[in-house]
């Protein structure tokens, strides 16, 4: 019997026994966000939390997030975009934490309830004491929307291009990138990783290594990217808290695999069909936002996008996008969205 259009489409989890929260992540653009500490009679109380509050029977969490702004430091937001839905269980109760990016605002928040606030980098924010279903809100807040993989550099005759293009892709906005060399021995892509790292430092990017979690002792970057072969064969955190560790993920028992381990955040791909993997079957935004729901990661997604996907990322429950093709290169500043 064919499949009906409801049963090629999974439901979402139903979380209407959960307290749902609207959470926003403020940003001020000078690379900082605003946190709040809650007072010590609350639940989790003397804890530091991004700004929001429950969200009202009936009630849109959009129109909650502006009320609640309004109501707690004197805010208006302006532009806003979703980022991350967090199912939590605490011991005494289960919240569903709706997260939204502010990037514009009116107002100069104060704490109207007599809170205390902070804005802080961030870098920072992991040194911060915040309650347990924060962490993964805290790398939604320090991660980018665009998520550069870089292309197969080829032999070293072709390594000065390679380096000419990613400092263009750097200077155009990109602030986090994978490099990825398949066809590299180790010991040319740590060469050519140590040179991909200075033209990140120069720039202020952040670099992730596609290889080998020992390399990180010879090339000090600033996380590891395990593909599906590795993410799959390993049992625990492979790289310290104070670096990035990311998976490439394709179905919910490789993303499972990657919250067990710990990893701050995914790629899930296909979600378009894609040239370089003609024969993979792509997930489609529906079953993307299906996946998303399923865990608690940031997740990129990856196969056939590019940064006019990105709204669309954003509503499905992603980050925003990775891609190799439509990121690398760019030349002009401000032409990736990196917020």
């Amino acid at each position: 019997m064919p499949s009906t259009a409801a049963e090629a489409r999974p439901r979402l989890p139903d979380y209407s026994d959960y307290l749902h929260v609207a959470v926003a992540v403020i940003d001020n653009g000078r690379g900082e966000v605003l946190l709040a500490r809650r007072h010590p009679h609350l639940h989790q109380g003397g804890l530091w939390e991004f700004p929001g509050g429950k969200v009202e029977a009936g009630e849109d969490v959009t129109a909650a997030l502006r009320r609640e702004l309004r109501e707690e430091l004197a805010l208006t937001p302006t532009v806003i975009h979703p980022l991350l839905r967090l199912p939590y269980h605490y011991p005494d109760r289960k919240v569903l934490l709706d997260v939204w990016r502010v990037t514009a605002y009116r107002g100069e928040p104060h704490g109207a309830e007599g809170q205390p606030l902070a804005w802080v980098s961030k870098a920072a924010l992991r040194d911060y004491p915040v309650p347990a279903a924060n962490r993964h809100i805290i790398a939604a807040a320090r991660l980018p929307s665009c998520y550069l993989i870089t292309p197969d550099p080829g032999g070293e005759a072709a390594w000065p291009d390679f380096l000419r293009q990613l400092r263009q892709s750097l200077r155009g906005g990109i602030s986090l990138l994978q490099f990825r060399a398949p066809t590299l021995n180790t010991d040319d892509y740590l060469r050519l990783a140590r040179q991909v790292l200075a033209c990140c430092r120069e720039q202020g990017a952040e670099l992730l290594l596609n290889a080998e979690a020992t390399l990180l002792a010879e090339c000090d970057a600033a996380g590891l990217h395990l593909n599906a072969k590795r993410l799959m064969a390993t049992r625990e955190r492979p790289v310290g808290d104070d670096k990035w560790l990311a998976a490439s993920c394709h179905n919910l028992e490789e993303l499972r695999q990657a919250e067990r381990i710990g990893a701050d955040f995914a790629l899930l791909s296909p979600v378009k069909a894609t040239a370089s993997h003609p024969d993979a079957r792509p997930l489609g935004w529906h079953r993307f936002h299906w996946l998303s729901e399923q865990i608690a990661l940031p997740l990129f997604a990856l196969g056939g996008v590019g940064v006019g996907d990105l709204e669309a990322a954003w509503r499905h429950g992603g980050q925003g996008i990775a891609a190799i093709g439509a990121l690398w290169g760019t030349k002009e500043k401000g032409v990736v969205a990196v917020g």
